[in-house]
């Protein structure tokens, strides 16, 4: 064993046994592979299910690295953990040992902007307002002193840390990067926030950020995380929805209306009024474009794009320039001319229509209960070429999740980011010669799960039923569900692949079964959801997307895993759809590779909320028959964990009585 290998595993070794924790033979190799990962310059595909402690297993190596590692994850809730709680533990087990400095970093929007609360905010004609009206005003002014209180005892200013508020009260308190006036024209930048966060992400060896900032900084070169060696991608399997959705972007009439009416008392000449002029033109292209994906630009969408575009250029060219004795900076005009640069990027972006880009127009279905605007939407066809021209070809890059293995293998995975298997590291082989444009070559291992997945967990496919079809729940299904939740006396999560479904569902076990308490996501907010969830194990909670992943309770609080169907993206998904129609062209299998590999990611996702310890029991139940009877049918269950399967209903509802029953 390498001697970098020896540190590394004597320091995990060390660290787990102060935090009273038990090493796990998954961990060490992991943490091994990791420490190789960047001695060598190599990619490294990690997938390590859940309880095999991975977020020790690549800390203890990062923080021996003699270089900065950066690392990222999709949520917010596991950067939460990483900072308040596993490298402060860490640090202080080992810190001694290494450089243990570390630092959180997000996007500007996330920290308390102390000019915006000092100085008020801009109205809508770009005028500074300093106290807040209306019925957010008293939490609009806690936040104020939220904030003041943060800059007098040194904190961070981040809104995670904020009382309890919503999204339109902390942009009353917040900028983003277009509205900040930069810290050498704000008289408050020597105690700014996002300032001090970034300078002491400068002296760290060790930075978290989410998915998103390392994509802007990484693939859109906008310089946002200070120079690293290495990064480690937690979450991996939510990477290319961050990076795609970090890429899209979005144009309504009234951002065009907004933009035009903030410059009219700033430019001297007409250009603001010609903007708002466009936005008219482009009101009326929106009412004359059906809702969907746009696949040829139609001529009066178009020629209302290119008029927002070159309108938006003509009123930026006619901002006074601002020069370097002006001393503060006008935040009315700062705001305001980000949002016109906004506008001008957008529309050029969408009106140029580019092959490698897909457009569509949403509108709400009508029966929608509050009208939202139409808005038009542009994103990348694919994101793996921009990762790997600009992230696999500088950085060695660790990428970690419990679901990486799709179908039995890493290459589903491995090409949607950007790696090639013909680049791909034998086990115990030499590494292959370096690619053409640098892409370094990559390994990938199983690291295995401490569960036992064949004793604790049976799989069920409710064969006998019919397949789904559009008009959601039919009574068969129904009745399914009644049944199984009856035999488990509570304690199910039910996934749906709708809201519809899902509240559907709810009602039907509420009138058949009232002596259990049925939960449906809308009746509160999430987390009180599942606080009564977990509460009272004789509780049924039935949700869609946001429960199928991150949802973490152990226990008998749930025994029954429901998934009602194959989650498929919608056939009228405008990205899926374009993404998998690419595939077919370009002569692959764009069913398999877009639509069953979606699919296999949420079940194994949703799958894994069933078993969260070495102790819990339980079914998850899949209503769909054509997991039993598809031929895609292998490569989905493949890409789940090593379940008992069977189609037998009546096994099965023994099988949740006995578990029941205790």
């Amino acid at each position: 064993m390498p001697d970098s290998d020896s540190r590394v595993t004597t320091l995990l070794h060390e660290a787990v046994t102060a935090l009273g924790g038990q090493e796990r033979a998954g961990q060490v190799e992991m943490a091994e592979a990791v420490a190789t990962a960047f001695t060598e310059g190599e990619h490294l595909l990690v997938q390590a299910g859940t309880g095999t402690g991975k977020s020790l297993a690549y800390l203890v190596p990062s923080l021996l690295h003699k270089e900065r590692v950066v690392v990222a994850t999709a949520t917010l809730a596991l950067q939460h953990q990483l900072v308040e709680r596993d490298i402060p533990r860490l640090v202080e087990a080992v810190g001694a040992q290494v450089d243990a400095s570390y630092a959180v970093l997000k996007g500007r929007s996330n920290y308390a902007c102390l000019h915006r609360i000092r100085e008020g905010v801009p109205d809508d004609q770009g005028a500074l307002v300093d106290v807040p009206v209306g019925s957010m005003a008293e939490k609009v002014l806690e936040l104020r002193g939220w904030a003041e209180e943060e800059a007098e005892d040194g904190g961070t200013g981040e809104r995670d840390n904020a009382p309890r508020h919503t999204d339109r009260e902390w942009r009353q308190v917040s900028v983003n990067h277009r509205e900040c006036l930069g810290a050498a024209k704000c008289p408050f930048g020597q105690e700014c926030f996002a300032e001090l966060a970034r300078e002491k992400a400068q002296r760290s060896h060790l930075i978290v950020t989410n998915h998103s900032l390392l994509a802007i900084d990484a693939i859109e070169g906008v310089p946002m995380i200070p120079e690293y060696d290495a990064v480690v991608i937690d979450e991996a399997h939510e990477l290319t929805a961050r990076v795609t959705q970090a890429a899209t972007d979005e144009l309504a009439v009234g951002d065009v209306e907004r933009a035009a009416r903030r410059s009219q008392r700033i430019v001297e000449d007409d250009s603001a009024d010609a903007l708002a002029e466009a936005a008219d033109a482009l009101s009326d292209a929106f009412e004359a474009t059906s809702a969907g994906r746009i696949e040829r630009m139609p001529e009066q969408l178009g020629a209302a794009l290119e008029l927002v575009r070159d309108a938006a250029r003509a009123c930026l060219s006619a901002y006074p320039r601002e020069t370097a004795g002006d001393g503060e900076g006008d935040p009315g005009r700062t705001q305001a001319k980000g949002m016109v640069q906004d506008v001008f990027a957008h529309a050029e972006r969408m009106a140029a229509a580019f092959e490698s880009d897909v457009l569509w127009l949403s509108e709400p279905p009508p029966q929608a209960a509050t009208r939202i605007p139409a808005r038009l939407h542009v994103a990348p066809l694919q994101v793996w070429g921009q990762m790997r021209d600009k992230l696999l070809s500088d950085k060695t890059v660790v990428f970690t999740s419990a679901t990486l293995m799709l179908g039995g293998d890493f290459n589903a995975v491995a090409s949607s980011i950007g790696l090639k298997p013909t680049e791909r590291v034998e086990a115990g082989g030499p590494s292959p010669e370096d690619t053409p444009d640098g892409v370094l070559p990559w390994r990938g291992i199983d690291v295995g799960s401490p569960f036992d997945y064949g004793q604790q967990a049976i799989l069920y496919v409710a064969r006998h039923l019919p397949p789904p079809g559009r008009d959601g729940l039919v009574k068969a299904q129904l009745d399914e569900i009644c049944e199984l939740v009856d035999a488990a006396d509570g304690r199910t999560l039910g996934l749906f692949s709708s809201r519809r479904a899902a509240e559907a569902a709810a009602e039907h076990v509420r009138e058949k079964l009232p002596h259990l308490t049925t939960l449906a996501q809308g009746d509160a907010q999430l987390p009180e959801l599942a606080k009564q969830f977990v509460g009272d194990p004789h509780t049924c909670l039935f949700g869609t997307l946001s429960l199928w992943q991150g949802l973490d309770v152990p226990g008998d609080t749930c025994q029954l895993v429901l998934i009602d169907r194959i989650p498929f993206p919608r056939p009228d998904d405008p990205l899926m759809s374009a993404r998998q129609r690419a595939a077919d062209k370009a002569g692959g299998n764009g069913f398999m590779q877009v639509a069953a590999t979606h699919a296999a990611l949420l079940m194994a996702q949703g799958a894994g909320r069933l078993i969260r310890t070495t102790t819990d029991r339980g079914v998850v139940a899949v209503l769909d028959p054509r997991l039993a009877t598809a031929r895609y049918g292998g490569f989905l269950k493949a890409s789940l964990p090593p379940m008992w399967t069977t189609t037998d209903p009546a096994l099965v509802r023994k099988a949740l009585a006995r578990l029941a029953a205790g």
